[in-house]
């Protein structure tokens, strides 16, 4: 393990050469102002825990944050009402099955199996505290903006879009509300849950986030804290084991740390106590995730060994051998 000669910023740029002409997947497609976005953007960002920041690519083009969202949603439901109620609603097992299955309630506790497919997503949301549909989302901004270290917004286009073709997300709701998974505010649930998918994000903004979780809920470049330390655990060991929608089991045994992909092109990777990595690119393969994302972040984990169960278990010194390579930040 080591950079060896070439700094660590070469090595970003070197991966963003050699796959940004790669041009396997496709743009998804089914939500129609996704579909509109250009399969050529292409970014990495990498911020370490005690924030110095590394870039390849157009590390601020914007983007829609889509299932990435559901990480940190999760996170402040646990810090709304707790570890055992937020278990009670939505499970913490992988499914084996695509991101929206309508069939996936567990057949004697009517939970969805986890908060990472769309199901769990939305019963997660669900759980918002806040009186009234503004409050609830000022809620949610408010905790995205300790994340990102600015003010977000909403891109409404992508929302009227995902409100108006999200019938299967609808039909999973009325389900979930008819086993008492969700409550009567089922509609301004849904809507919230497709607001926090239209969230404006950038590669260097879900670095930034995926840093946050890697220092311990703190926000690496501002100092501010955005989720209590005690659901960090809670939070990377979902994205361990479903972060990757099918594909989970295969990211755990190539990559091995934990992750979550969305449906925009986005991919977030957490060392714990070191580094957050974010690859941002739209095409995506089979199982919704960004094809350039997943091969960067193959080689980052070979070359640095930061697969778990590497020796040293879990790329103990990465950060230390970073600390004579300076990055943008």
């Amino acid at each position: 393990m080591g950079v060896s000669s070439q700094s660590f910023q070469a090595i970003l740029d070197d991966l963003y050469h050699k796959y940004k002409t790669l041009d396997d997947g496709k743009v998804a497609s089914y939500i129609p102002e996704l579909a509109k976005m250009n399969p050529n953007w292409f970014s990495i960002c990498v911020v370490t825990a005690d924030g110095r920041v590394f870039v390849a690519g157009d590390a601020e083009q914007l983007f829609t944050i889509q299932s990435i969202s559901k990480v940190f949603v999760y996170g402040l439901a646990l810090e709304d009402h707790g570890r055992e109620a937020v278990l009670s609603k939505v499970g913490v097992e992988p499914t084996g099955d695509p991101f929206n299955s309508i069939i996936r309630l567990d057949e004697y506790s009517k939970r969805p199996d986890n908060p990472m497919i769309n199901a769990g997503a939305i019963a997660t949301t669900s759980l918002i505290k806040g009186n009234g549909a503004t409050e609830r989302l000022n809620r949610m901004l408010d905790m995205f903006r300790r994340y990102v270290g600015h003010d977000v917004y909403i891109d409404m286009s992508v929302f009227v879009s995902e409100r108006s073709s999200g019938h299967r997300n609808r039909a999973m709701a009325s389900l979930m509300r008819h086993f008492g998974m969700i409550d009567d505010r089922m509609d301004e649930s849904l809507d919230l849950y497709f607001q926090q998918c239209s969230m404006m994000v950038n590669c260097r903004d879900l670095a930034v986030m995926a840093a946050t979780l890697a220092n311990r809920g703190i926000n690496p470049i501002t100092g501010d804290r955005a989720v209590p330390t005690r659901y960090i655990r809670d939070i990377l060991s979902v994205m361990y084991t479903c972060g990757m929608y099918n594909f989970a089991g295969q990211w755990a045994y190539t990559v091995g740390i934990p992750a979550k992909s969305g449906v925009s092109g986005g991919i977030i990777a957490i060392v714990p106590r070191q580094v957050g990595i974010a690859v941002f690119s739209p095409p995506l393969d089979t199982h919704g995730n960004s094809v350039r994302g997943i091969k960067v972040c193959e080689e980052l984990s070979r070359q640095f060994e930061l697969h778990m169960f590497d020796p040293p278990m879990g790329c103990s010194h990465l950060l230390e051998q970073l600390g004579a390579v300076r990055g943008e930040g």
